[in-house]
Formats: structure tokens, C-alpha cells, sequence
């Protein structure tokens, strides 16, 4: 895992930047989102996540085949059940940093920027934000400034 802990070096003309739009199409769902926000402290079964995330079994059943068909999430039955958890960090990253960006379109000062008390926290050494690095993430090197 050592490259996902690496800044980013892909430029505009990557291999991967019409699969990188495919996967903020795929997430581009309310529901995939909740079912990602679920999954972040671990495995769950579709009963569970269908509470969870205020849709039918059903409904979260279509949602999660799309989120395998993209390698975001895996089964894993038991019995009668099926339990779907999380492949990797990156879905997580993503969905938290999306959630991020969205406390800044409705707050002043979003939640993220603040610590216990009330006071905003300082950002990483040069980055030149306030902005937190969720515990989940995994910290990328700023880029320079222009």
C-alpha cells in the first residue's frame, strides 16, 4: 500500500481520467453515499444497511450490485444472509471529502475546520487551509501554490 500514501501524479492526459468520471458517476447517488457513509465502520447486511440508509431492501440490493459491478464494495454470504462491506479506503476518502465540501456550500465555517471547543484548527504545515485530515484518509502532499 505503499502508493496510496504517494500525492497524487497523474496529469490531464492519464489513462485514468475517463474511469476516474465513471466513478463519480457511480457515486453520484444519494443512496450510494449513504450506503458508503454506512459502511465505513464495517461489514453490514442489506436488512441493516436497508435501515440505515431509509430505503427497502430492494431498493439498497439495486444499489449495492451497482457498487460491486464497480469495485467499491464486496458480498460475502453467511447462511442466508448476505454482508457487504467496503474494498478499500478510496470509496470512503471520496464520500468524506464530497460530505466536506458540502458543509462549505451550506456553513460560514463548516464543522470540519473546528475542534471541540469552538475554535478553528490549524491546517497541515504549508498547506495553507484549515482543513482536517479525517482519520480515514490518507493525507496527500499539498500542491504548490500558483
Amino acid at each position: 500500500m505503499r502508493e496510496d500514501k504517494q500525492g497524487c501524479t497523474f496529469d490531464a492526459e492519464s489513462q485514468y481520467v475517463d474511469l476516474a468520471a465513471e466513478v463519480f458517476s457511480l457515486l453520484s447517488d444519494a443512496t450510494r453515499i449513504r450506503i458508503i457513509l454506512a459502511l465505513r465502520a464495517g461489514e453490514l447486511p442489506v436488512s441493516e444497511l436497508a435501515e440505515r440508509v431509509g430505503k427497502s431492501p430492494t431498493v439498497v440490493s439495486q444499489h449495492l450490485a451497482k457498487l460491486r459491478w464497480g469495485r467499491i464494495v464486496r458480498a460475502r454470504q453467511e447462511g442466508t444472509r448476505v454482508y457487504y462491506s467496503l474494498i478499500d479506503e478510496h470509496a470512503r476518502s471520496l464520500v468524506t471529502h464530497a460530505v466536506f465540501q458540502a458543509e462549505h456550500v451550506v456553513e460560514g465555517m463548516p464543522p470540519h475546520h473546528l475542534d471541540e471547543s469552538g475554535a478553528v484548527q490549524p491546517g497541515p504545515a504549508g498547506a495553507g487551509t484549515a482543513e482536517p485530515e479525517p482519520a480515514d484518509v490518507v493525507a496527500e502532499t499539498p500542491a504548490p501554490a500558483s
